[in-house]
C-alpha cells in the first residue's frame, strides 16, 4: 500500500470513532496538513488564509458571540417569566374585581 492509501485508512478509522495510536494520529495529522496544502495550491489560496491560527481565531470569535447570545436569551427568559407571573397576578385581581362588582 502507498502512503495515501494508508492515510485514507487512518482517516476512515478515525471518522468511525476508532482510537488511533499516537503515531497513527501524528501520521494522520501530517497527511491532513499535506492535503490542505495541496488543496490550497490548487485553489491558489494564499497560505495565510488557510492557517489553523486564523481558523482558531474565527472559531473563538464565533464561540464568544454564541456565549453572548446565550446569556441574552437566558436573561430574556427570566424577564419573560417575571412578566408572566405579573400578568397572572393582574388577571387574578381583575377577576376578583369583576366578581365583587357583580355581587
Amino acid at each position: 500500500m502507498n502512503i495515501d492509501s494508508d492515510a485514507q485508512q487512518l482517516h476512515d478509522r478515525s471518522t468511525r470513532g476508532e482510537m488511533l495510536t499516537a503515531e497513527e494520529q501524528a501520521e494522520l495529522e501530517r497527511w491532513y496538513a499535506h492535503q490542505d496544502s495541496a488543496e490550497a495550491t490548487q485553489l491558489d489560496v494564499p497560505s495565510s488564509t488557510h492557517g489553523t491560527g486564523n481558523l482558531q481565531r474565527q472559531v473563538q470569535a464565533t464561540l464568544d458571540q454564541l456565549r453572548v447570545s446565550t446569556e441574552r436569551i437566558q436573561a430574556l427568559s427570566v424577564e419573560n417569566e417575571t412578566v408572566r407571573r405579573e400578568n397572572a397576578e393582574l388577571r387574578r385581581r381583575l377577576a376578583q374585581r369583576s366578581t365583587s362588582y357583580t355581587a
